[in-house]
């Protein structure tokens, strides 16, 4: 019973190593089915219709309904906490008009304007001139925007 044992061992470890031999050399590569769930994206497209452009009249219309839905799902789990509904249409308006590049937020203006005066009264313990704090807040926000 003894002499069987490394027999045995010696037999399942050569069986593994002939197996996964073959295994790697057929599989192929298995980096090339990373993604090809029943989530990716390629098969998503490639079994309905091909997306509109996102600048169309029908991508405009697509990414409203999303963004409708998305608010109208917001606002029902809000009316089950008991908070009241949002105002879909006005939120759906607020979304979707255009940004304004000259529109800052008031908290980094205000931040940036707290910077400028303490810059002007380092300047002025150096003895140099302050400077125009309207426009170097300007100035300043001008330069943060890409």
């Amino acid at each position: 019973m003894q002499s069987a044992f490394p027999i045995v061992v010696f037999g399942a470890v050569a069986l593994s190593v002939v197996m996964s031999v073959v295994f790697l050399v057929s599989r192929g590569s298995s980096y090339d089915q990373i993604g090809e769930g029943g989530l990716a994206p390629e098969q998503e497209s490639a079994s309905g219709p091909p997306a509109p452009p996102a600048g169309s009249a029908a991508g405009r219309a697509e990414r409203e309904l999303e963004i409708r839905q998305m608010l109208r799902a917001r606002s029902d789990r809000m009316v089950g906490r008991g908070q009241p509904a949002l105002d879909i249409d006005a939120e759906v308006a607020r979304l979707l008009e255009p940004a304004q590049p000259w529109a800052h937020d008031a908290g980094l203006t205000e931040e940036v304007r707290q910077l400028v005066v303490a810059r002007n009264e380092r300047r002025t313990r150096q003895g140099l001139q302050p400077l125009d704090v309207e426009a170097e807040v300007t100035r300043t926000l001008e330069e943060l925007d890409p």
